[in-house]
């Protein structure tokens, strides 16, 4: 069972889609991982257990102070989204695709040895390089609660564009068979991704894409998505359910919490009192967080 509320990493890394000024006061104000901790402490002490977060690699000092700090952090749980789309094209402007991909691989594992040859890509063993860099992805989470672990919008949307649906039975499995964890997938569009995953033959799968009541950022359609949800074929989580403050927050919470099919919420704040007032109002329309 997931909890009903998640505590989600966007206003630490200067992400906020109405306002680039306010974005950039963010990413100045979390610069310092102590910021970002004195927050996320907040989030603990008014009961939020789980805190769902790209793979950045300022999440490493996050996942440090909770492994130093058992007895404070009792309970504390992470949900990586991955891969972080920017450590990525970061590392292919620097090294190329093939280097990009070789950066991420164990020193001296196979798989580096074989990029070098070329032979991976030759042999298109995809499999084994979306194994390795998953691998890579989780290491600095090693000792630490993990029980859903996602795949990025960015990846989700492009593989579904490219019709390469193989990809997610790929994660799929391997998320489930290393890890013993939940694989997740977050999208911009709901409706084709469920189809994708029914075909793949990934049944009720954790969804996380934008759900909220005037249909901000909902591809496929508000109708579409709602038709998904009623048919109970997915666990949903919904984001942007405030659609970046466009919603009044006891109206927006009241809507998704009136729908069938969301089993969770994932929000953004950076004080404790917005912390309080969106757990309150989940407690109050969907049960104990």
């Amino acid at each position: 069972m997931m909890d009903k509320l998640l505590f989600g990493d966007n206003q630490f890394f200067g992400i906020n889609h109405m306002s680039e000024e306010k974005a950039r006061a963010q990413a100045m104000r979390f610069q310092d991982t102590s910021a970002i901790m004195e927050v996320l402490d907040a989030a603990y002490d008014e009961g939020i257990r789980t805190f769902m977060c790209t793979t950045h690699d300022r999440i490493a000092e996050i996942c440090d102070v909770v492994r130093a700090n058992p007895g404070r952090y009792d309970g504390f749980q992470f949900y990586p989204c991955m891969p972080y789309a920017h450590k990525y094209a970061n590392a292919v402007t620097d090294h190329g695709m093939v280097g990009a991909i070789a950066h991420f691989m164990p020193e001296d594992g196979l798989f580096k040895t074989m990029l070098r040859s070329g032979a991976a890509l030759v042999t298109k063993d995809a499999e084994g390089i979306v194994k390795v860099l998953i691998d890579a992805e989780m290491k600095m989470f090693a000792g630490l609660r993990t029980p859903v672990i996602f795949m990025q919008n960015v990846f989700v949307d492009l593989l579904l564009g490219m019709g390469f649906t193989k990809a997610f039975r790929m994660f799929h499995d391997h998320v489930r068979e290393k890890y013993r964890a939940e694989p997740g997938f977050i999208t911009m569009n709901l409706p084709l991704l469920a189809d994708a995953l029914a075909a793949e033959g990934i049944e009720s799968p954790i969804i996380c894409s934008n759900i909220n009541k005037i249909g901000f950022r909902m591809c496929g359609g508000a109708d579409k998505y709602r038709e998904v949800l009623e048919s109970g074929k997915v666990r949903a989580i919904a984001m942007s359910v405030y659609a970046s403050g466009a919603i009044p927050p006891r109206e927006a919470i009241e809507w998704v919490a009136g729908l069938q099919g969301v089993e969770s919420i994932v929000f953004g704040a950076s004080s404790r009192g917005n912390i309080r007032s969106t757990r309150d109002l989940v407690a109050e329309y969907m049960g104990a967080v």
